[in-house]
């Protein structure tokens, strides 16, 4: 029988998109484009996953170039990979103010091993995308950014939300950091195919590193309260 680790690394292993995007826009997989996410995500999960436990999920937007993209472990860049979940990064040091947020909610938690055994962390979109900026930047993009990308990508993220709930994720209820776009799009989804009974959305870590740094300790209270309703 396989355990939830072995799940989510197959998931990693074959999760694939092979459509046309618009013009402009550029697929960001980091268990393709980085051979080390692969490996590293792969040990981060049989190190916090190798079991049989029902979870929690929290849906983000789609991955970033700093925090997924390389680790290949939602709202974890190397930094606190390597510091909080004590698992070694072989290239440089990414700081990812999402990653920075969510690692002070996990501390105040419990700890690593206590939340990652109630929760899994995801993506609406589990791959990435990247545009290039007017100064010729390479930047994220996000899955709803564009009208012509979400129908692109919409049947790629039904079927991967799926398949994931399949690994023994609890749909009672759900979390998800984002209140505006994310949450439109999803309680659409949801309200179409019934996923999960309830949705909590919560106000995404980078919005809140980025405009409401100072309010920081009221919305790590506000994730925490959230939690309290999750149900065996």
């Amino acid at each position: 029988m396989k355990t939830f680790a072995d799940k989510i690394i197959s998931f990693n292993k074959n999760v694939s998109f092979n459509g046309l995007l618009p013009p402009g826009i550029s697929i960001m997989n980091p268990f393709k484009d980085n051979k080390e996410a692969l490996l590293i995500s792969s040990e981060f999960y049989r190190k916090y996953y190798n079991d049989y436990n029902k979870r929690h999920m929290i849906f983000g937007i789609n991955p970033g170039r700093f925090g997924a993209g390389l680790t290949g472990v939602p709202f974890t860049d190397t930094k606190r990979l390597s510091s909080e979940c004590e698992i070694e990064f072989p290239g440089k040091m990414t700081h990812e103010p999402s990653s920075a947020f969510v690692y002070e909610v996990i501390n105040k938690y419990g700890g690593v091993e206590k939340f990652y055994k109630d929760i899994y962390i995801q993506s609406i979109c589990p791959l990435g995308f990247t545009i290039t900026n007017q100064k010729g930047k390479e930047v994220n993009y996000n899955y709803y950014d564009n009208k012509q990308l979400t129908d692109c990508v919409y049947d790629f993220i039904i079927a991967n939300i799926k398949k994931q709930i399949s690994f023994s994720v609890s749909t009672a209820v759900c979390f998800l950091f984002g209140t505006g776009k994310n949450e439109k799009f999803f309680r659409k989804v949801n309200e179409e195919f019934h996923f999960f009974e309830k949705i909590i959305p919560l106000e995404h870590p980078r919005f809140i590193m980025q405009y409401k740094s100072k309010s920081k300790e009221f919305y790590i209270e506000k994730y925490l309260k959230a939690f309290e309703e999750m149900a065996d």
